[in-house]
């Protein structure tokens, strides 16, 4: 087992035994990397909720199980201000 982890790779937490799917990667400011981990399942028709890990204690289970994708769905494109509006 591996602990460099890309999204969409199964992982396990060394200490607690979570596992699941990294759906995010944070990079903080002196170079650690945290991993959120959404398991898999629901309860109660919801979700399980997701926890987060210091990337050194996570393994990768199973590369790219989910695909990324490069459309976000953010914010559309900026409309033009109106020339009422103070600034």
């Amino acid at each position: 087992m591996t602990n460099h982890v890309e999204l969409g790779d199964i992982v396990k937490d060394r200490i607690t035994g979570f596992k699941g799917v990294a759906i995010g990667i944070t990079k903080w400011l002196h170079g650690c990397r945290r991993i959120t981990v959404q398991p898999e399942g629901m309860k109660d028709g919801k979700p399980l909720e997701t926890a987060t890990f210091d990337e050194p204690q996570i393994d990768v289970v199973k590369r790219a199980v989910h695909e990324t994708t490069a459309k976000t769905g953010g914010p559309g494109p900026v409309s033009a201000r109106r020339a009422d509006v103070r600034r």
